[in-house]
Formats: structure tokens, sequence, C-alpha cells
């Protein structure tokens, strides 16, 4: 739910299902046959996940890091990791990238001329994200949702960056 004056919206666990799974028939329809998952952690995990179980492809892991204060919420230097964790050696062939959103654009333009050029068995790269808001910088190849407001995006999970192990504890009585 986009709030009225268009900075917050809110998303459901259904809500996010749903829009992974619009992302996935986008991809269909495109008719586009890749070889790999690439997905972005944190964010491209789970819809990276979803679409690897729904595509039947491998899932590689490439980890980035920009939105690390105030509780995720101030984005600092992108960190990139130098290494993809794949099930299948070196990552080849025809790659999907998979992000939660493109939101200025940062990472997804820095990760894919880090891949384009350190890479070089990637024979083709598209991208793939929930949400593109209207200030992004990187125009994704698929996207469910443009955002023109530019809001911050609540997803259902962001409960967890504040739960610790003993709050849980207290939580379950153990």
């Amino acid at each position: 739910m986009l709030t009225e004056d268009g900075k917050h919206l809110y998303v459901s666990y259904d809500e996010y299902h749903n829009l992974i799974e619009k992302l996935a028939i986008k991809i269909h329809q495109s008719e586009w046959k890749f070889d790999t998952i690439l997905c972005l952690a944190r964010g491209g995990m789970r819809p990276g996940d979803i679409l690897s179980r729904i595509f039947d492809k491998p899932l590689a892991i490439m980890s980035t890091s920009s939105y690390r204060a105030d509780a995720g919420t101030v984005q600092g230097n992108l960190d990139i990791a130098r290494f993809i964790t794949t099930p299948k050696g070196e990552i080849a062939g025809k790659v999907l990238l998979v992000d939660d959103l493109a939101d200025s654009g940062h990472t997804l333009n820095a990760v894919i001329n880090q891949l384009r050029n350190n890479y070089k068995p990637i024979t083709e790269l598209r991208s793939a994200v929930i949400w593109t808001k209207g200030v992004s910088t990187f125009q994704p190849d698929y996207s469910v949702e443009t955002l023109p407001t530019n809001p911050w995006i609540h997803q259902p999970f962001e409960g967890y960056d504040s739960l610790s192990p003993a709050q849980l504890m207290a939580k379950w009585k153990i």
C-alpha cells in the first residue's frame, strides 16, 4: 500500500510473493532462455530463489552492500564481492541478474559493469527487479512496478532487522 504522500510503500508477504510471480511471467513471456540466475544478496535472494525454482535454473549469489547505516535506510559506499558462489563452477552463458529493486541504479550499474569486464564467460546478461524507482539511472530488462514518487519500500521481512536472538528467546519463552 502506497501512502497518500507517496513517500512509503508497505508490502505484505502475499503482495511480495505475487509481485515475484508477476516478474516470472514477464520473464517467461519474453521467451528469453537463460542458463543461470545470479541474485544480489541480500535484496535479490528471495526473488532469485523463487525464480530459480520456477524456471528450474541454478542459483548463483553475489554479495553487495551499500545500505548499512541507520538500520539499512541510508546508502553508503558500495561493496561488491570479488567472487560469485555458484553450484556449477564458473558462471557462464546467459545470465539473469536479479535484485529486489532499482533504487538509485548505482548498484546494478556497478555490478553489470563488473560482470561485463571481469566475467568473460557470460555471453548475455539481462536484469530483473520487482520495483524500479523513478530516480533510478538503471532501467532493468524486466520490472513489475515503476514507482515515480520514489517511496521507501517497507518489505515484509524488515522486522528481522531489529530482532535479536534474546528477543526471540523471550517471545518463544526459551
